[in-house]
């Protein structure tokens, strides 16, 4: 009915502020609590919802075909129990202090960010969504001093989008949309900052792509970091992340490209 349409984006925008005030109380509980919450969650969703497992199962077979079927399940199943350590890290990432992620994540070598800093350069960050990335951001503004802005998809609710804004931007950063990176990157090119990019995710049908043989399988690949690196004459460091115990990560930060960089240079990507 017309009065029901009318009442859609109010009931829309009221459910928005009580998820992002639930989000904000569940990012001030104990990780040591959250953590047995994540355990109910990932006994729900693997085991009674079965939530994409087949799926899951049948990439895992396509990526690790040596491997035995007993080997595939426990790779399987670990990789529920993670996700969900994963979500109930980042709840308790948003609100956490500069001190308690200095903690739980620990940059083995910063030689590389350290003299862009001291040099006042800006420095490109790939990393995809691997071990905990919603961490990564909040961690390394805190321990480099240096304003860490991440490429990210708007959220659909407007007031869920502001709450991660918010939760991201606390030691510096100012989260980019996507839509909007190539303005931000020309409005903010005279002041030094991080660009970090996890564009490990599928490009659109239309757009440029490189592809290359991952997994088992064709893989398309965004482009585009090169440029950026091209534009603000910038390092470009790869960051990797690996767990080294529950709700701890170490990171090592590895040089792929350093300026001056060849202007002609470029791989032919369709």
């Amino acid at each position: 009915t017309r009065g029901g349409n009318k009442s859609r984006p109010a009931v829309t925008i009221r459910r928005g502020w009580t998820m992002r005030h639930l989000l904000k109380l569940l990012s001030l509980v104990p990780l040591a609590v959250l953590y047995p919450v994540g355990w109910v969650i990932d006994v729900m969703v693997f085991h009674v919802l079965r939530w994409r497992r087949d799926q899951v199962a049948n990439d895992i077979a396509l990526a690790f075909p040596d491997r035995t079927d007993a080997e595939r399940a426990y790779v399987l199943r670990q990789s529920y129990r993670n996700l969900a350590d994963v979500v109930m890290e980042a709840l308790w990432g948003f609100s956490a202090s500069a001190e308690s992620l200095a903690r739980r994540v620990s940059f083995e070598d910063t030689a590389p960010i350290d003299a862009a800093v001291a040099a006042r350069q800006s420095v490109v960050l790939l990393t995809p969504h691997f071990c905990n990335w919603e961490w990564l951001l909040p961690a390394g503004g805190a321990r480099f001093g240096l304003p860490i802005d991440a490429v990210y998809q708007r959220q659909r609710v407007a007031s869920i989008d502001r709450f991660l804004r918010e939760a991201r931007s606390r030691f510096g950063g100012m989260p980019i949309p996507r839509e909007d990176f190539v303005y931000e990157l020309m409005n903010r090119a005279g002041t030094p900052r991080g660009y970090a990019l996890i564009a490990d995710q599928t490009p659109p049908r239309d757009g440029k792509k490189h592809w290359s043989r991952f997994l088992n399988r064709d893989t398309a690949f965004f482009v585009g970091a090169e440029k950026v690196a091209h534009f603000l004459d910038s390092p470009v460091l790869y960051v990797a992340m690996r767990r080294v115990a529950r709700g701890r990560y170490a990171v090592r930060l590895i040089p792929l490209a350093l300026p001056p960089f060849d202007r002609d240079a470029g791989a032919d990507d369709t």
